[in-house]
């Protein structure tokens, strides 16, 4: 397993404390949107476009770059801000998030912002857009890597099966699947409301070679991703164990978070937490 140094661990902690910061100002400026999400999904997407993917944000439509599919659209919110502080479009834009004319729809739309490669809303279709891409970049003879992420509850429709039961067919080792499995969804808890389980032995028969991580270990998250590009003749699953809500902790695993954002009293309250706790990042590494 590939090793980070502690100095890159500190500047990845950093950047998802400022992520979460980030997302915290965009939904109560909308006023609308999902919040447990798209915090407990910071640590992966900061991992994703600070380490893992070869991106170009100068370049988003480099031939050579991987490719992010984000299939739970409505976790955008993470995506837009990780994007922004990549470098893909002002950070200041961020507050336009679902406003009238805006770039940031509330669910992602290719081609009306960098660095958003595919158009999502329908839960479910991710996976199937991802195998396409892959499918693709093996006709075309590209080493591009294809990543898709999903949410657990999402699993609950049918399409995705379909699409996981050709990708093992066809052998889609340019394929990694990143599930975030916080345990919630819109109505409660997964588990009560479509049980999963068992979700790794769901997809390891249908061929695909499985990991699971703490979603919040950057450790994990880039070994696992370091460990797909290594596996041969295998789609590649990574489970990433999240926390809905995660770095605020009053709303940590509350499934009424999932799709509601904070009141301006409660996103003042929310940043501060977030700043003491980026102050306890560095001071915990000196």
């Amino acid at each position: 397993m590939i090793y980070l140094a502690d100095e890159k661990i500190i500047f990845l902690e950093e950047t998802a404390n400022t992520v979460r910061q980030s997302i915290i100002k965009m939904l109560v400026e909308a006023g609308s949107g999902h919040t447990a999400g798209p915090l407990g999904m910071a640590d992966i997407f900061t991992a994703m476009y600070f380490h893992v993917l070869k991106h170009d944000p100068k370049n988003p439509e480099w031939g050579e770059r991987d490719m992010l599919v984000l299939s739970n659209g409505h976790i955008c919110p993470v995506q837009y801000a990780t994007l922004a502080h990549a470098g893909y479009f002002p950070v200041d834009e961020l507050k336009t998030l679902r406003k009238l004319g805006t770039r940031l729809q509330g669910h992602p739309h290719r081609g009306s912002l960098p660095g958003i490669e595919t158009t999502s809303g329908p839960l479910g279709s991710g996976l199937s857009q991802a195998v396409g891409m892959a499918i693709a970049a093996r006709m075309d003879e590209k080493k591009n890597q294809v990543y898709c992420l999903m949410s657990d509850g999402e699993h609950d429709a049918g399409n995705i099966w379909e699409a996981a039961m050709l990708a093992g067919k066809l052998k889609l080792d340019n394929l990694t699947g990143i599930i975030d499995r916080n345990n919630i969804q819109i109505d409660g808890m997964t588990e009560n409301i479509m049980p999963l389980e068992p979700l790794r032995a769901k997809y390891e028969a249908f061929n695909w070679h499985v990991i699971d991580i703490d979603g919040h270990n950057f450790q994990e998250i880039v070994g696992a991703c370091e460990e797909a590009r290594a596996i041969y003749e295998k789609p590649v699953l990574i489970i990433a164990h999240t926390i809905p809500g995660r770095g605020i902790p009053e709303i940590e695993f509350d499934y009424k978070w999932h799709g509601i954002p904070p009141k301006p009293e409660e996103a003042k309250r929310f940043l501060e937490v977030l700043r003491t706790l980026g102050g306890k990042v560095k001071s915990e590494h000196q």
